[in-house]
């Protein structure tokens, strides 16, 4: 693929899924010269620029949908429903807890040590690039245990900006014990959501909602993917969505309903699950 690709030999291409090391935007490009829908789930948000340049000056005419965030959007979506809850949000604290004993493929193993470097994290309102290894914080476990957690630019915390407005916003990567390991069933891959913020009743209050996949991380970025090709390409259910050009799952997929569908997975929603710290 370093010398390009060949569309023609694959036959009618719908939608290009780019979920391996692409540094030449090989697929990228194909898919937007082309007109193919495609969904990236690769990058970090330093990574973001030439994909973005190429889209405003080709002007795709099929959907591009930028889902690099963590397992592929699935938290955002869940923020997205979440904040319609409250009128005013002040602080959004998410991190991704990862459990050694969850099995990952080549390409996330040999991407693990670089996730800990430069990292973009909201403060006061402020965008700050922060060097991750000086700027750890502690995560309180579902178990009440805490974890060291260092921030990382997933795609997440810009998302997570535009849709709340909060002027607080970090997303960490955690290295610690799963909900289903400590239950001494399989690794799950566990997501936390601290939200901050003043509710529609006028109650000032920060809420907890873990997703918990029994299934592990692989199985959580599958579902987020097929939920943003099942909305380009519709099912038997659903209409498959008319928006083109740059997308981003949450400007895609409708929320209002991600939670049970996530729990359709077979998904764990923990809401209310404690106070973060």
């Amino acid at each position: 693929m370093d010398q390009g690709i060949d569309l023609n030999i694959y036959g009618k291409t719908d939608l290009i899924i780019v979920c391996v090391d692409d540094p030449k935007n090989i697929l990228r490009e194909a898919a937007i010269s082309n007109g193919i829908a495609c969904i990236t789930i690769t990058e970090l948000s330093e990574d973001i620029a030439p994909t973005l340049f190429f889209s405003i000056h080709k002007m795709p005419s099929a959907p591009i949908v930028l889902a690099s965030h963590w397992q592929a959007g699935i938290m955002t979506l869940v923020i997205k429903q979440l904040s319609t809850r409250f009128t005013e949000i002040v602080g959004v604290e998410t991190a991704a807890v990862y459990d050694d004993l969850d099995p990952i493929g080549p390409l996330v193993e040999s991407q693990v040590g670089s996730f800990v470097g430069r990292a973009l994290i909201r403060i006061q309102g402020n965008w700050q690039w922060l060097d991750a290894k000086n700027n750890a914080r502690a995560l309180r476990m579902h178990n009440g245990e805490a974890a060291e957690g260092h921030p990382m630019s997933t795609y997440d915390v810009p998302a997570i900006g535009a849709l709340t407005g909060a002027p607080d916003i970090r997303f960490d990567f955690v290295t610690g014990r799963s909900i289903g390991t400590h239950k001494g069933l399989a690794a799950s891959h566990d997501l936390y959501i601290d939200m901050e913020g003043k509710l529609l009743s006028g109650e000032v209050k920060k809420l907890r909602v873990i997703i918990s996949d029994p299934k592990g991380s692989a199985h959580l970025t599958s579902i987020g993917v097929f939920l943003i090709a099942e909305e380009i390409l519709g099912s038997t259910s659903r209409k498959g969505s008319e928006k083109i050009g740059l997308q981003l799952p949450e400007t895609l997929i409708q929320t209002e309903d991600i939670i049970e569908r996530l729990k359709g997975f077979d998904v764990q929603i923990i809401e209310d699950a404690g106070l973060g710290q």
